[in-house]
């Protein structure tokens, strides 16, 4: 990676961004869900679409946690030229990034509630929900190592998010750069 004049993002901001859509297009989705009975029933769509939406949190939370940590282990200084991209910047690009997954996220909810009513709307709340979980895990290792973590836009932009193939290493900085606090909420 070249040292100097790299446009970085936060980790942790590039994480969250997809949280907020997700979990209420889940919410709304499951609270529309409800309205018909469906195949099996509402009691059975809310008990499958409870353990649906622990187990995609979970699933979320857990995935690539391995790289995250060896990428934020490695971490190298962010160069005095480095620009650091503000929050609402990395957010923006990120939703905009994945906006047909996020726009596709409530009527998907919606019409699997044909079949098993609230089900797929917890479902995607779940996916939301374990992204703000893994947000926070690596917001408490940002506290921890008493440094925040960035990512190149550029590569973050080439896909796969924070932790994919084409992100090859971390930057670091102290914990008052930027304008997001650890875990990636906004700085108050």
């Amino acid at each position: 990676m070249a040292r100097g004049g790299e446009s970085l993002a936060r980790v942790a901001v590039a994480v969250r961004a997809g949280a907020a859509p997700l979990w209420w297009s889940g919410v709304l989705g499951a609270a529309v869900g409800a309205l018909p009975p469906g195949l099996t029933g509402r009691r059975v769509g809310v008990f499958a679409g409870a353990a649906l939406l622990l187990l995609a949190a979970a699933a979320v939370f857990l995935a690539r946690r391995g790289r995250y940590a060896r990428l934020a282990a490695e971490a190298g200084r962010a160069a005095r030229q480095d620009i650091l991209q503000d929050r609402a910047v990395t957010l923006r690009n990120r939703r905009r990034a994945r906006r047909w997954w996020l726009l596709a996220a409530f009527p998907a909810a919606v019409a699997s509630s044909f079949a098993v009513p609230v089900a797929g709307g917890l479902l995607v709340a779940g996916l939301g929900a374990g992204l703000w979980l893994k947000a926070l895990w690596v917001g408490r290792r940002e506290a921890a190592g008493d440094r925040l973590l960035w990512v190149s836009a550029d590569r973050l932009a080439a896909g796969g998010g924070p932790a994919g193939r084409h992100v090859t290493a971390y930057r670091a900085t102290g914990i008052a750069a930027g304008d997001a606090a650890p875990g990636g909420a906004r700085r108050r």
